[in-house]
C-alpha cells in the first residue's frame, strides 16, 4: 500500500482524525523506521485532541504548554498500546490522556505531599461539594454529614478529604495576614513562626555545672554567684572578702576550671555508659 494512502486523513467537522487505516497498517509492522514514521504521523494527527483535553485542566495552576506536553505523552502511550481489534481509538485515547494529566497533578503539583488514598478522598469530596451546591436550594458550603451521605463515605473520611483540599497549594511564608479589618495592617506568616530559644542552652549549662558547683568550697561558690549572677565587679568582691582583686581573679579561674572538668567528666561517663 503506498505511503500516501496510509497517511491519516482529517475529518473536516471536528478535530478527531480518521486513522482507522493507519492503525490497521501500524499493527502489522515490526519495529523499525517505517513503523516509527507512521506512529509519528498518527500522534501528530491526534495532537489537537490531546491539546483540547489539556486545556480543560488549565485552571489547576499549571502552565498550559506544560499540560500539552503531558497530554502528548498520554497520547503516545495510547498509540503504543492501542489494539485496533478492540474498537475505535478515541474512546480508548481520551481516558488514557486524562489519566496521564491526573497522574501529573497527583505526583508533581501537590505542594504538601499526602497519601494517594487521601488524594482520592479530596477529589470525591470536591466533586460532592460542587454537586450539592448546584442542586436546587443547595448550600454553597454543604456540611460534613451531607457530603458523607452524598459520597457514601464516613464523616472521618470526609474530614480527611476537606483537609487535603488545602494541601494542594501551600501559602508562602511572605504572605501578608490581616491583623485588623484594615487592608494596610498586615504582617507576614513567617512572623508567626517560633524561633530557637537560647534559654534552653542556659538550662543545659546550668544543669551540667550544678554538680561541680556543689563540690566547691562555700567561699568560691559565693564568689561565682556574686560575679556571674549579681554582676559584681572583682574589685567589689575583693573588698567584700577582704582579699586582693588578683586573688579573686585566681579563685574565679580555678573554680570555673574545676566545674568545667567535672561537667566534662560526667558527660564522658554518660556517653560511655550509653555506648556500652
Amino acid at each position: 500500500m503506498p505511503a500516501s494512502r496510509r497517511r491519516p486523513s482529517r475529518r473536516l467537522h471536528d478535530d478527531s482524525p480518521d486513522t482507522t487505516e493507519a492503525f490497521a497498517h501500524l499493527a502489522g509492522l515490526d519495529e523499525g523506521r517505517e513503523r516509527d514514521v507512521l506512529r509519528e504521523e498518527v500522534v501528530e494527527a491526534w495532537l489537537p485532541v490531546a491539546h483540547r483535553i489539556a486545556v480543560r485542566f488549565h485552571n489547576k495552576g499549571e502552565n498550559v504548554e506544560d499540560l500539552r506536553q503531558v497530554a502528548a505523552m498520554g497520547l503516545l502511550k495510547a498509540v503504543n498500546n492501542y489494539d485496533p481489534q478492540r474498537g475505535r481509538f478515541e474512546p480508548y485515547a481520551v481516558p488514557t490522556i486524562r489519566g496521564e494529566l491526573r497522574r501529573h497533578f497527583r505526583d508533581h503539583m501537590w505542594d504538601v505531599h499526602v497519601p494517594r488514598r487521601v488524594q482520592d478522598l479530596r477529589n470525591k469530596v470536591r466533586l460532592a461539594r460542587r454537586d450539592l451546591a448546584q442542586q436546587p436550594g443547595g448550600s454553597q458550603e454543604p456540611g460534613v454529614t451531607a457530603i458523607a451521605t452524598h459520597t457514601q463515605l464516613t464523616e472521618d473520611e470526609v474530614r480527611d478529604g476537606l483537609k487535603a483540599i488545602d494541601g494542594f497549594s501551600a501559602l508562602s511564608l511572605d504572605a501578608g495576614l490581616l491583623t485588623t479589618s484594615s487592608d494596610d495592617d498586615t504582617f507576614s506568616l513567617a512572623a508567626t513562626l517560633g524561633a530557637p530559644d537560647e534559654a534552653y542552652d542556659v538550662i543545659t549549662d546550668r544543669e551540667a555545672a550544678k554538680a561541680g558547683l556543689e563540690h566547691l568550697p562555700e567561699r568560691e561558690r559565693t564568689i561565682l554567684y556574686l560575679r556571674f549572677f549579681e554582676d559584681m565587679t572583682q574589685a567589689r568582691i575583693a573588698e567584700h572578702f577582704g582579699i586582693s582583686q588578683m586573688h579573686v581573679s585566681r579563685l574565679i579561674q580555678t573554680s570555673c576550671r574545676r566545674v568545667r572538668e567535672e561537667a566534662t567528666r560526667d558527660w564522658e561517663q554518660n556517653e560511655h555508659t550509653q555506648a556500652a
